[in-house]
């Protein structure tokens, strides 16, 4: 799923720029950056020594995977944010509600409450709603239910592949109606998404 919807030739904003590692001008420019380490963290993580990790569902990881996906492209990669966000819980709660919803999947999977897929879905919503990062909570949040979903030996996720045929954005705005649904309580169009 792209980083961005339409407007990659945008120019990228003077706090944007004084947070980035390379000097870049265009979101296309970017966007192109943030994919080379996102593909980067993404082989790194799915060998198969990775996916025997016994902290997977860690902070640890957590932070090494965005580090490993962003430390290229933005300053403080792999370290929470300490600014407000709307969404997002405050800064100060940040590592322990990771660390609980961490928890809680783990949970999951070993007593076997919710099906794979259905508990990396839910780990990512919840790591959504948190948004622990400046940077790429959707994107790390993604890669840390496909790691889920690979350690168990499961059928990748898709994310929407098959239906962001629309017009430019349009997986994005499917994506982001499934996760207002997910925090509503209605995990059903989130599910649908992540396998389609």
């Amino acid at each position: 799923m792209p980083a961005e919807p339409a407007g990659e030739e945008d120019a990228i904003t003077a706090p944007e720029q004084a947070r980035l590692v390379p000097s870049l001008s265009t979101r296309a420019q970017l966007n192109e950056v943030e994919r080379l380490g996102i593909h980067a963290a993404r082989v790194w993580a799915m060998r198969a020594t990775a996916l025997k990790r016994a902290d997977l569902l860690t902070e640890a990881f957590s932070r090494e995977l965005h580090r490993r996906m962003f430390g290229a492209v933005w300053r403080g990669a792999g370290r929470y944010r300490t600014t407000e966000r709307n969404p997002g819980w405050e800064p100060h709660r940040i590592a322990e509600g990771v660390g609980i919803f961490f928890d809680d999947a783990e949970g999951w999977l070993r007593f076997s409450t919710y099906p794979v897929h259905e508990a990396a879905v839910r780990l990512h919503q919840r790591l959504v709603a948190i948004h622990p990062w400046s940077q790429g909570n959707g994107r790390h949040a993604r890669l840390v239910a496909d790691i889920v979903v690979a350690s168990h030996g499961e059928k990748p996720l898709t994310w929407g592949a098959g239906t962001a045929a629309g017009a430019p954005g349009s997986g994005r705005l499917l994506y982001i109606e499934a996760l207002r649904s997910a925090e509503a309580g209605d995990l059903a169009a989130l599910m649908t998404f992540a396998r389609s």
